[in-house]
């Protein structure tokens, strides 16, 4: 009875689904019957906000382009009262009234910032992720925005590339988890509720690939790697149905993303059967030209053809598309098919029903910045941060006694929220300075000194000035020697010394690459400075991407990884120095010894010639080790777990078995803590080289000081696929390992062999 009563649900959805598919195209196809070829043309232009002026006019040229249907959309405005301008146009004025589609790079939060996307992984909880996207929606989507640029879901390997800020790291199974959250979370259940908003994933596809970590640049890789690396988190994102799907700057084959059919049509909607509109990156079909794919109409009507439905900000699709269709070059039905996309979004956003659904001046007072988001803030900020260290239980602090905090992040608001955050006001940021005195009550002494500038390099202070509102510019203001000194006259008062430092918030993110991804000269000057006063060090990292810490590591008792944290990252780092949180982010990227080891990831193959100590002629560099300073998974607890030997259902297993991986992990240490238990497989022999293990699955597990728990990890043969060199997706019979531990690198194992 219960399986009958839930086929009949389901056809139940099913049929409502169909109905309201139906009404919808009748809808539609009534519209279009009526709208001219320019007006369909029209909504295939996304424009910048840039023709709004402060207030409530909008500027002669941006009017007549809504009076007359040439804009569908528009991008990153954050004025309410100039988005109403522009729907009035647009509703009233417009010879169909056909509302606007106001779209934002809402990346980590809106105006309550949550932390970067890169350390918001590090959390290793998908119900975290997703949350953080709800508030995201519920902020954006009372102040006109209806359409996110997000998730970013490029799988990156190179930490010179700013964007790796943007991302949840190196690993495709995990950033499929973190994939499908984030797309849960912006879209909900229901497009047509005024709080829910339309994600689109990005940038599809390939784009972290980026050659030597420059942003912007060329991508070339095997389908192979596509398929079992790359593409598996854009896959994710599209089954949790995603609305819109952004292309990217890059290749793919020798085609640019925006201009290639394969990629657009062949896989994204005819394997993947993805049924949302594709819209460019910005000018990415004016960039085909510079990738020699020819001049501005014939890069249009590549990009039409192809798959792209709507051409943000470079006004290929509006100037050209018209004589390219006198020309035959392209047809009404390809046009067609590109608006009725873009009309299906803002149908389902329930645009047509109300086009002001999303522009609520209540609701923007009472839902931005609660308590409550302010809350949930704080605690995925602190779940976030990574322990990297922690000699001789240096950490956490006792409320009490004097505290220096020293360097150029310790007292900067703009620096805390990261990356695109440029909605997000710096008023209710709290910086390290803030949340000690805020955590550690009266009983504890801050003191704050500047120290030394972030950077005293040339080039970086002349390129690393940032393009968002908000952001500061790298401005050189005092000597370094004036700061040095002030900074150990200040440590000379304190008990224990807290250095803050790592990358402004414009040194990643887009056009934010670097050939330096180590504590620059300037702060690990001061830094040296303040262990030379032979006082207790706690180094707090801020910063967007993986860095270089071979010295760090090996001189400094104490690393935390706090990233840019967003608006409550000063208050979630005093809790985990005090004590009131123990840490349990665990790094979702590995941290390079040197730039000259990347890409360095964990789940790369294995070499004809492994590394051999004793063996030159093996892969390796004869100036330093293979391995990271940090590897993927890892991260550290104020307290000590123990993993017990694993116990496996089975050894032989048959088709489509389960098998159930068990052990027992005990909690040593005088503290309650969370473990993130991560499982991988390995696959020694396939028909093709496999990576030397893959994470499949994690747990995390919170224990009482001297807990013990029993854990039990299920996998079954979906664990075990991968794509062949048919690009076919199954699993291969044969022995496998099971890994399991406290991060990539530490881990128990067990064999098992699986037959079909």
């Amino acid at each position: 009875m219960k399986k009958l009563g839930l086929f009949i649900l389901l056809l139940t959805v099913f049929y409502k689904i169909q109905a309201q598919d139906e009404k919808m195209n009748l809808f539609i196809d009534d519209l279009m019957n009526k709208m001219t070829l320019e007006e369909k043309i029209g909504q295939l232009n996304l424009t910048t906000s840039g023709g709004f002026v402060t207030g409530s006019a909008v500027n002669e040229k941006t009017h007549l382009k809504l009076q007359s249907g040439q804009i569908g959309g528009m991008l990153n405005a954050l004025s309410l009262t100039a988005m109403k301008a522009s729907m009035d146009i647009a509703v009233k004025e417009s010879p169909h009234h056909i509302p606007l589609l106001f779209g934002m790079d809402v990346i980590h939060g809106y105006q309550t910032i949550f932390p970067i996307p890169l350390a918001m992984s590090c959390l290793w909880d998908m119900d975290l992720v997703e949350k953080s996207a709800r508030i995201a929606a519920q902020e954006a989507t009372a102040n006109g925005v209806a359409w996110t640029y997000s998730p970013m879901v490029d799988i990156a390997r190179d930490p010179r590339w700013g964007r790796i800020a943007e991302g949840a790291g190196e690993d495709p199974w995990l950033g499929a988890q973190v994939a499908k959250a984030l797309v849960k979370g912006y879209q909900g259940s229901d497009l047509s509720l005024d709080n829910t908003m339309m994600a689109c994933v990005k940038h599809f596809a390939l784009y972290g690939a980026a050659e030597a970590g420059r942003d912007y640049n060329t991508v070339d890789m095997s389908k192979i790697t596509m398929y079992n690396d790359y593409l598996p988190p854009y896959k994710a994102a599209v089954d949790a149905g995603a609305g819109s799907v952004m292309t990217s700057f890059n290749v793919i084959d020798c085609i640019p993303s925006s201009g290639n059919h394969w990629l657009l049509t062949e896989l994204l909607r005819n394997q993947w059967g993805f049924k949302g509109f594709v819209v460019t990156d910005y000018t990415a079909v004016n960039e085909m030209i510079n990738h020699g794919m020819g001049d501005l109409q014939t890069v249009s009507a590549l990009a039409l053809k192809a798959g792209t439905d709507m051409d943000m900000v470079g006004e290929g699709f509006l100037t050209t598309l018209k004589k390219s269709l006198d020309e035959g070059k392209i047809s009404i039905k390809d046009i067609d098919l590109a608006c009725r996309r873009v009309l299906e979004a803002k149908y389902k956003l329930g645009l047509f029903t109300d086009p002001y659904r999303y522009m609520n001046p209540d609701r923007a007072k009472k839902d931005v910045l609660t308590p409550d988001n302010l809350k949930a803030a704080r605690e995925i900020a602190m779940r976030s941060m990574v322990l990297l260290k922690n000699d001789k239980q240096i950490l956490p602090f006792k409320k009490s006694g004097t505290i220096a905090v020293i360097g150029p992040l310790g007292n900067s608001k703009a620096d805390m929220i990261g990356t695109w955050a440029f909605a997000g006001g710096q008023d209710k940021v709290s910086t390290v300075v803030d949340g000690l005195k805020n955590i550690g009550g009266n009983s504890v002494n801050i003191l704050y000194a500047k120290g030394s500038e972030l950077t005293d390099n040339p080039v970086l202070l002349k390129n690393g000035s940032s393009f968002f509102p908000g952001q500061k510019k790298e401005e050189q203001i005092a000597s370094s020697e004036q700061l040095l000194k002030e900074a150990l006259a200040t440590a000379g008062k304190a008990d224990v010394i807290v250095a803050v430092l790592g990358e402004s918030s414009s040194w990643s993110g887009e056009a934010s690459s670097m050939s330096d991804i180590g504590i620059q000269k300037v702060q690990q000057n001061l830094l040296k400075a303040l262990l030379g006063t032979g006082k207790p060090v706690v180094l707090v990292l801020v910063n967007g991407r993986p860095m270089t810490l071979p010295w760090e590591n090996a001189n400094i008792s104490a690393i935390l990884e706090a990233w840019a944290g967003g608006t409550e990252a000063g208050n979630a780092v005093a809790s985990i120095l005090f004590g009131d949180y123990n840490p349990s982010g665990k790094l979702t990227t590995t941290f390079p010894i040197s730039v000259g080891q990347i890409p360095l990831y964990y789940n790369h193959k294995n070499t004809g010639r492994p590394m051999d100590p004793k063996n030159k002629f093996t892969s390796k560099y004869l100036d330093i080790s293979n391995d990271p300073v940090y590897p993927f998974g890892y991260g550290m607890s104020y307290t000590t777990f123990e993993y017990s030997d694993i116990k496996l259902s089975k050894t032989q297993l048959k088709g489509d078995e389960k098998l159930t991986t068990s052990f027992t992990l005990t909690n040593n240490g005088k503290m309650a803590g969370e473990e993130v238990v991560q499982l991988y497989i390995q696959q020694p022999v396939a028909s093709i080289s496999r990576p030397v293990k893959e994470l499949k699955s994690f747990k995390k597990v919170l224990l009482q000081p001297g807990e013990k728990k029993d854990i039990n990890i299920e996998i079954g043969t979906s664990e075990l696929k991968f794509y062949n060199s048919d690009l076919k997706y199954d699993w291969e019979p044969g022995d496998f390992i099971i890994y399991i531990g406290t991060n990539s690198r530490d881990t128990k194992s067990a064999k098992i062999n699986w037959v079909k």
